[in-house]
C-alpha cells in the first residue's frame, strides 16, 4: 500500500517537473545571454565542450553537439543544469538563476544541438 502511494506521489513529480520543462519554453535570446556569461567558459561559445577553461577541469565538458548529447531528453538537460551532475565539475545552478533562466538556456542548447533520439 505504501509503495503504491510513494510511487503516485514520484509519478507526480516527476510529471509536474517534465510538463513544467515542456510547457515554459525558454527565450533564446536571454538563454544565449546566459550561456555566454555562465557556461561558455567550459563548454565553448559554440557548445562544443571546448572552452578556455577546460585546461583546469579534469573532467571535460559536455559537448552539446556530439550525438551523445544530442539524444538527452530537455528534462535530463534541465536538471543537469539546475542540480548538476555528480562526480563533474558541473555544479547546479538553481541557487543563481530562476526556473525561466534555465529553460531559456535549455532553449538556446537546443539551437545549437537540437534533439535527435536516435543519436
Amino acid at each position: 500500500m505504501y509503495v503504491r502511494i510513494l510511487m503516485s506521489i514520484l509519478a507526480v513529480v516527476v510529471t509536474a517537473s517534465w510538463a513544467l520543462a515542456q510547457n515554459h519554453p525558454g527565450t533564446l535570446k536571454n538563454g544565449e545571454r546566459i550561456f555566454q556569461q555562465h557556461c561558455a567558459g567550459c563548454h565553448g561559445t559554440s557548445g562544443d565542450g571546448l572552452g578556455p577553461d577546460i585546461k583546469e577541469l579534469i573532467v571535460p565538458p559536455v559537448n552539446f553537439r556530439a550525438p551523445k548529447s544530442r539524444t538527452k531528453t530537455d528534462m535530463e538537460l534541465y536538471l543537469s543544469i539546475k542540480r548538476g551532475v555528480l562526480f563533474s565539475p558541473m555544479h547546479g545552478w538553481a541557487d543563481r538563476l530562476s526556473d525561466q533562466e534555465i529553460r531559456d538556456v535549455l532553449r538556446y542548447i537546443r539551437s545549437l544541438a537540437p534533439f535527435n533520439p536516435i543519436g
